[in-house]
């Protein structure tokens, strides 16, 4: 055991541990946008006794330096809880986190992205078009809010949680991608297959020329979407799979 992991509850370090790697998989998949955005995990009750606590990335560190140690935790106000950490949290980073953390059940993992085809899509009038083997899996679980500037007012969480309802991604207009889910691997599933979706569309004919999945044959396809299945490990061995290729490369996080 490493002098850094016996400072933790052992379900906080495993939280810490995935969550560091779950960066390095957005870095090795280019999905960084320099020391800005975030993933956040809510730590389990056996850690903090029922009460409401997260984990951040650091502001000011790349993605591909955050590890198990120095992400920060955090409570549901985005204050840092652990004094001995030296980094910050960034004061607009958890604005839209925390809401959907603190009203959505379940969504125990939020991931915020602001890649260039998830842009572009979100800057879209028609958004998401349904055209696509990616697309077709999402059926039912794409939200949209407008757009209403760099979220760091709390009173744009009501009119973000009425967007969102009870979908599990949302389209941020103007501004990017969203996934929450009950576990991170089923969260960054989800959004790696909109983030897909959003790959394939960008390169397609201009609109109107593509072929349209209906809307039978997408809720047949999103129904068929094992990924997404627990039986399937819900993302688990997709996740397990990405984090093995991370470790081929710089196994860092995890100290």
């Amino acid at each position: 055991m490493s002098t850094a992991q016996s400072n933790y509850h052992p379900d906080e370090w495993a939280a810490r541990v995935q969550l560091a790697a779950a960066y390095r998989i957005f870095d090795m998949l280019g999905w960084t946008e320099m020391i800005y955005n975030h993933i956040t995990v809510r730590l389990p009750d056996s850690v903090t006794n029922g009460e409401r606590q997260f984990l951040i990335n650091p502001f000011g560190l790349h993605y591909s330096e955050v590890t198990a140690s120095n992400l920060i935790k955090i409570d549901i106000q985005g204050n840092k809880l652990d004094k001995d950490n030296p980094w910050h949290v960034n004061p607009a980073g958890f604005t839209i986190h925390g809401t959907i953390h603190a009203n959505v059940p379940g969504a125990h993992c939020v991931m915020h992205t602001h890649t260039t085809n998830g842009l572009a899509v979100a800057c879209t009038q028609t958004g998401l078009a349904q055209n696509n083997f990616y697309s077709a899996q999402l059926d039912d679980m794409v939200a949209y809010h407008e757009f209403e500037g760099i979220t760091v007012h709390a009173e744009e969480a009501p009119r973000l949680l009425a967007s969102m309802g009870t979908k599990p991604l949302l389209i941020l207009r103007n501004h990017g991608l969203l996934s929450h889910a009950a576990t991170l691997p089923l969260a960054f599933v989800r959004l790696w297959t909109l983030q897909r979706a959003c790959d394939v569309q960008v390169t397609q004919a201009p609109m109107g020329q593509y072929i349209p999945v209906s809307p039978a044959v997408a809720r047949k396809t999103t129904g068929d979407a094992l990924q997404f299945d627990a039986r399937f490990g819900a993302g688990q061995d997709v996740f397990d799979a990405m984090v093995r290729k991370v470790d081929r490369i710089d196994s860092s996080y995890k100290n």
